[in-house]
């Protein structure tokens, strides 16, 4: 009797409980949904936030501006950006602000740093459906890459394209060895075609071309322990820039001042062609030149030169307080439409499939010689490794240009150095 009693007694007391917390929690549910800062769950995504911050490359905010008043009105969250040269201020300015908070949640770098800002912490890998990757080149999300993870959606992307002079060159040549004859017979003091083949970012493309490479890439990941700059081929392709120093080449494009000779010559009329990058445009916009821009044409062994690409990318802090909203972030400035006003605005060329076949690409030869030769080439290793390559490389495309080493010897040396200097300075990546 006593049990029976003491059972109906606590049976009692829990129904009272849950009557006098049932109010509390009816408003807590009605509620819910009203209040600022909880998960939005149409989205999918955790805490809503009030406000998200950008960095932005200097003088390329007027690209943004629409793709953040679209987010802001889909999302309701403030989104604010902040302008800094991307390539000399940003990591410095992220590795101060970040860790004190004040840093931003999403922010824009060049592909070829984002090995060394992951290692660093200070970078958040990122998710997105395969459908968002999918819209976008493959070197493209290659670039974007680090160690088998996305780091980034790409903004947009540059490399070395085949500029020529429309009143000393009226149709571009569908390959080298028909430029090297038409160099033959150019007059005295002028140039079929130039090109900073003893600066490594240039003279790769050719190396690269015949089968050269930096670093050997499996399964997506880049080998810091294969070396290919000294291989057969691309040996065979440095005997090929060796053919056009000791022939063509006039001996003033070596060294640091090799750029503004060569820049020089063209602007002078004195050269037809020679291989530089978009980053060109512009002056010779305001030098009043007529040129145009193509491609660059094949080599002797019927391959394209393969240009390295620089991939400039969207990225999310790994400090960032809301990461999940900042990949939302993310996808939206990177997509086709706000892809689309960014070229518009600043002729920065997003590496979006269905952009390079748009005719505000496809029919704009300077836009579409770099959206071509884009595809053909390869990122630049975005490996803190790649950081031992560029200064031997110099060295030995400098000597091999200028008579003063052969090709094989040069290559291995550099190859050497780079690797003795791999292991020194990066043995615990």
């Amino acid at each position: 009797m006593k049990k029976w009693f003491s059972v109906l007694l606590i049976a009692f007391l829990a129904v009272g409980l849950l009557a006098a917390c049932a109010p509390e929690r009816e408003q807590q549910a009605e509620g819910a949904g009203d209040t600022e800062g909880e998960s939005d769950s149409s989205e999918g995504t955790s805490e809503k936030p009030e406000k998200l911050v950008i960095w932005e490359d200097k003088d390329k905010g007027i690209a943004l501006e629409p793709a953040i008043a679209s987010f802001e009105e889909e999302h309701g969250i403030e989104v604010e950006f902040k302008e800094l040269d991307m390539a000399t201020k940003m990591g410095e300015q992220l590795r101060l602000d970040g860790p004190a908070g004040t840093g931003p949640d999403v922010l824009t770098l060049p592909h070829d740093q984002i090995g060394q800002y992951a290692i660093e912490g200070l970078l958040a890998p990122i998710e997105v459906d395969s459908s968002v990757t999918d819209m976008y080149t493959e070197a493209s999300i290659q670039a974007q890459t680090y160690d088998g993870k996305l780091y980034g959606l790409p903004k947009a992307t540059e490399t070395p394209v085949f500029i020529y002079n429309k009143e000393l060159m009226s149709e571009v040549p569908e390959n080298f060895e028909d430029l090297y004859e038409m160099s033959q017979d150019m007059g005295e003091g002028e140039y079929g075609f130039l090109a900073l083949w003893d600066n490594f970012y240039f003279g790769n493309a050719i190396m690269a071309g015949y089968g050269g490479y930096v670093f050997d890439r499996t399964d997506g990941t880049l080998n810091p322990q294969d070396l290919g700059v000294n291989n057969e081929s691309a040996v065979e392709g440095a005997q090929y820039i060796q053919k056009w120093y000791e022939t063509v080449f006039p001996s003033g494009i070596v060294g640091e001042s090799g750029g503004s000779a060569k820049d020089g010559l063209f602007q002078e009329g004195k050269v037809a062609a020679m291989m530089d990058g978009p980053w060109a445009y512009q002056a010779l916009n305001e030098a009043g030149i007529d040129y145009g821009a193509a491609p660059l044409p094949k080599l002797p062994n019927g391959e394209y030169p393969e240009t390295f690409i620089g991939v400039k990318g969207w990225h999310v802090s790994a400090m960032s307080k809301n990461q999940e909203w900042a990949t939302k972030l993310v996808e939206h400035i990177a997509n086709e439409e706000n892809g689309k006003i960014r070229f518009e605005e600043t002729n920065e060329i997003p590496p979006i499939k269905s952009l390079m076949e748009d005719p505000i690409i496809a029919d704009n030869p300077n836009a579409n010689a770099v959206a071509v030769q884009s595809q053909r080439g390869t990122p630049m290793p975005n490996i803190p490794e790649m950081a031992e390559v560029w200064e031997p490389m110099a060295q030995a495309l400098q000597v091999i240009a200028t008579g003063k080493q052969d090709p094989q010897a040069a290559l291995d040396e550099a190859a050497e150095t780079i690797s003795t200097n791999i292991e020194l300075n990066h043995s615990g990546n």
